[in-house]
């Protein structure tokens, strides 16, 4: 497949390539059959849609928006809808491909795919944005369905975008099927947990890979890269657990303190300025200083490519852990190993978030809503077993982390392909 120029991130590098050579990579380890790799190098499916939107100007604006299905041999596709002004196919390609790995190192009855539209909802009115997203949801409805393609929330996109957007589906179809989406306020058979699932997952990796490497929380040193739904909540659950946050920046800049970092008041204050920019309890910092602050953990949460090879010399981390979709460059990959650096991959570490859903999806089929307790203790189970699968397959291989990992789902991918067969 060609590579449009256009679509390369702002880190240089083209994603939907960066994945497709992983799973190869992957797929080798495992000695699957090389028609394999050659299928989940093309995705299954991609719809591109025109969106029209009437502003509240009464002007009329086009938008682009895409739904890509990459590979359901495990199951229906699921993935999420993000909304961002520099949204690609290729940013949702490598998104959805990523998803099929996910799942699959999940363990999860899914496969992989993303959709998002090119667009700033910042520009946007609360009465635009919903224009925008139901007539999204309509355009791309023949894609979507409970065994067919199971959207959730994703960058720019909350439970409200979703409620619309399953209103939408269910009026189209003419039924209240709630497990066709994920993500959902709890009044239309969403849980409690799933915003802060994701957080939770990155959690119960940091606690499983210190413990692997016999060392201890209390005290450690944790930077956190992104400040959203997933960086926010990091800062202060890592803090409980006796960690030292002791670096954080967004896109408008950072804020170090060698003390570590109050995550509570911290949120407060990126709540009420948009920014962890200008926080009077540490030192404001450049987004190029971050990577230089001493540290113990690094912790990507914000885009993909955000770590390159000049950061991965950079840092002073001995673990990463990737709550970001793709957020490390195969440049910086190398970087990273050859220094001997343990990277926990983002297809296992940022699973929290699709396990979650499948709670939620599980739980709308089987109209029965589990308690709290249930789906947090589940949740960390999953997470602990993906772990310890990844970690003593990276053991048995001798490879790094990430490479155990897609070695371990295109091995579940394939068989699932094989048995099926095609035709």
């Amino acid at each position: 497949m060609s590579v449009d120029p256009k679509a390369l991130s702002v880190a240089g590098f083209d994603p939907w390539e960066a994945i497709v050579a992983r799973m190869a990579q992957g797929g080798r380890l495992a000695e699957v059959p090389e028609y394999v790799i050659d299928l989940l190098a093309v995705p299954k499916r991609i719809l591109e849609v025109s969106i029209p939107l009437r502003r509240d100007s009464g002007n009329l604006e086009v938008y682009t928006g895409w739904r890509v299905h990459h590979d359901t041999s495990r199951g229906p596709a699921k993935g999420g809808i993000r909304f961002h002004p520099d949204l690609t196919v290729h940013e949702l390609m490598a998104l959805a491909a990523s998803m099929t790995m996910k799942t699959a190192v999940a363990n999860l009855p899914f496969g992989g795919s993303k959709g998002g539209i090119r667009c700033d909802p910042r520009t946007l009115s609360k009465a635009e944005l919903e224009r925008l997203t139901r007539r999204f949801a309509l355009e791309i409805a023949p894609m979507i369905g409970v065994d067919r393609d199971v959207p959730a929330p994703d960058v720019n996109t909350d439970e409200q975008v979703m409620a619309w957007f399953a209103d939408t589906l269910w009026m189209v179809s003419g039924q209240s099927a709630w497990a066709m989406v994920t993500g959902k306020p709890l009044v239309m058979g969403g849980i409690s947990d799933h915003s802060g699932a994701t957080a939770t997952g990155v959690v119960t990796c940091v606690q499983e890979v210190t413990r692997a490497l016999g060392q201890s929380l209390e005290g450690m040193r944790v930077s956190i890269q992104g400040f959203g739904h997933v960086g926010g909540p990091l800062a202060f659950l890592l803090s409980s657990l006796g960690m030292r946050v002791v670096a954080v920046c967004d896109v408008l800049g950072g804020v170090a303190s060698r003390a570590g970092l109050d995550g509570g008041e911290l949120s407060k204050y990126a709540t009420e300025h948009g920014t962890v920019a200008g926080f009077g309890l540490g030192d404001s910092i450049t987004r190029d200083e971050f990577w230089e602050v001493p540290t113990d953990v690094l912790i990507p949460a914000a885009l993909s490519g955000a770590i390159d090879g000049p950061q991965a010399t950079k840092t002073t981390a001995s673990i990463v852990v990737e709550a970001a979709n793709g957020p490390t460059t195969p440049e910086a990959d190398q970087v990273l190993a050859d220094r001997g650096i343990m990277v926990v991959p983002d297809i296992l570490a940022n699973t929290g978030g699709v396990t979650s859903s499948y709670f939620e999806w599980a739980q709308d089929r089987q109209g029965f809503a589990w308690d709290p307790t249930t789906h947090s203790s589940r949740l960390k189970a999953f997470m602990k077993r993906s772990f310890a699968e990844t970690y003593s397959k990276a053991n048995q291989l001798s490879v790094p982390m990430r490479q155990a990992a897609f070695a371990l789902a295109m091995d579940k991918v394939a068989q699932a392909i094989e048995v099926r067969g095609i035709y």
